[in-house]
């Protein structure tokens, strides 16, 4: 439209000039319109063609104004967006309305969007697992793990847990467990402790069923002791293991000889290939674990157990809001330089073609109109001015 209506201001005062001279000197009206029409047009498709490129492919001076100055633009758009946007203050205030707590919740619920974020956790886990860095991290903890433990003054450790877990009598439960599997290890060895019986017995005493009448006493014995010790906390053979249990977290602590015995016990642990294998099964199982994030109904039932926690904790939005907001303020804080000089590298990158092509197909259509209204504002100035000139004729 621009260019046809340059055209056209051409051939109109091609035209009125014809006329002027052949037909009435009335058209000189409408050559002064097309004339000044032509400059303006002429000179605006100039300038806004000087900014992208050389005008006509001549090396004009102060043309190609943007690929020339590509570098500096970027800067500049870099310094703006620093100082009047990735600002702390600035970014902090446009955060005081923002409702992470409420967003996260609302895209763990609906279908899609959890979808969306189960299989961006798969593709994450799969592609964090495969990565060198996350073999590396593997091995380190595995390393770290291993040294922490080399390092580790074990003994008063146990110590001081046994101590405490006396103390709130956490450990009664572990006696019982112990004494019902003290049962069932009796039940299923019966046979094995009669056979010793009768194996350890004399064949004159066997003659009389001595063995029989043995064994029948030593299993019941045992098996009425561990009833006893089941049904009564109280039983005296309970307070000997209780006191048992004291002496040993005492001796873990403070004295010298059982803490060696738990060193050379720990040394022999960690010397053993087991435990090599071990965690590094235990570092395979948490591999197979990140490439299975997101799988199936678990990950579905744990979006919106979420969701409904967001949604009916009272606390738990606040901070995570909370967080949000001091997470996204810090980085800016923190990395703003980084950010907008992103985008500085990224435009000095470009090259100069390229960030023409980019803004010149941004702002081409208002550059047109710009043109139109520089070819037809240029014509009534043209109109005016020969006006002011035959007033100032006829006076």
């Amino acid at each position: 439209m621009a260019t046809g209506l340059l055209i056209l201001m051409g051939l109109l005062f091609l035209g009125a000039t014809w006329a002027t001279v052949h037909i009435h000197p009335a058209f000189v009206w409408l050559q002064a319109f097309a004339e000044a029409a032509l400059v303006g047009g002429l000179a605006d498709w100039f300038a806004v063609t000087a900014l992208f490129r050389h005008p006509m492919g001549l090396p004009i001076p102060h043309t190609a104004i943007i690929p020339r100055s590509k570098d500096r633009i970027g800067e500049t758009l870099a310094g703006f967006l620093k100082d009047n946007f990735l600002t702390p203050r600035n970014v902090a205030r446009r955060l005081d309305d923002f409702d992470a707590a409420a967003m996260l919740a609302a895209m763990l619920e609906r279908p899609a969007s959890g979808g969306r974020v189960r299989r961006g956790l798969m593709r994450l886990g799969e592609q964090l697992a495969e990565t060198p860095a996350a073999a590396a991290i593997f091995r380190r903890l595995q390393e770290g793990t291993l040294t922490r433990l080399r390092d580790l003054d074990v003994s008063p450790l146990l110590g001081r847990m046994l101590e405490a877990a006396i103390a709130d009598g956490r450990h009664r439960p572990m006696i019982d467990e112990l004494i019902l599997w003290a049962g069932r290890t009796l039940d299923s060895q019966e046979g094995l402790i009669r056979a010793m019986v009768e194996e350890r017995t004399a064949w004159v005493l066997r003659l009389v069923n001595v063995d029989e009448r043995i064994a029948d006493e030593l299993v019941g014995g045992l098996r009425g002791l561990l009833a006893d010790l089941a049904a009564d906390p109280r039983h005296p053979v309970r307070e000997k293991a209780d006191k048992a249990l004291a002496n040993l977290a005492f001796d873990l602590q403070h004295m010298p000889e059982t803490q060696a015995k738990v060193e050379r016990v720990k040394r022999d642990l960690m010397a053993s290939p087991a435990l090599a294998d071990w965690l590094e099964g235990l570092m395979a199982r948490l591999k197979d674990g990140m490439k299975g994030l997101g799988q199936g109904a678990f990950a579905r039932d744990i979006a919106l157990a979420m969701a409904t926690t967001l949604r009916e904790d009272p606390a738990l939005p606040a901070a995570v809001n909370q967080l949000a907001r001091r997470a996204i303020v810090g980085t800016v804080a923190d990395h703003g330089d980084r950010i907008v000089g992103l985008v500085s590298e990224t435009v000095k990158g470009w090259d100069a073609g390229t960030i023409s092509e980019k803004l010149e197909n941004a702002v081409l259509r208002d550059l047109q109109y710009i043109r139109l209204n520089g070819t037809l504002i240029g014509g009534s100035i043209g109109l005016l001015l020969h006006a002011v000139l035959v007033l100032a004729g006829a006076a």
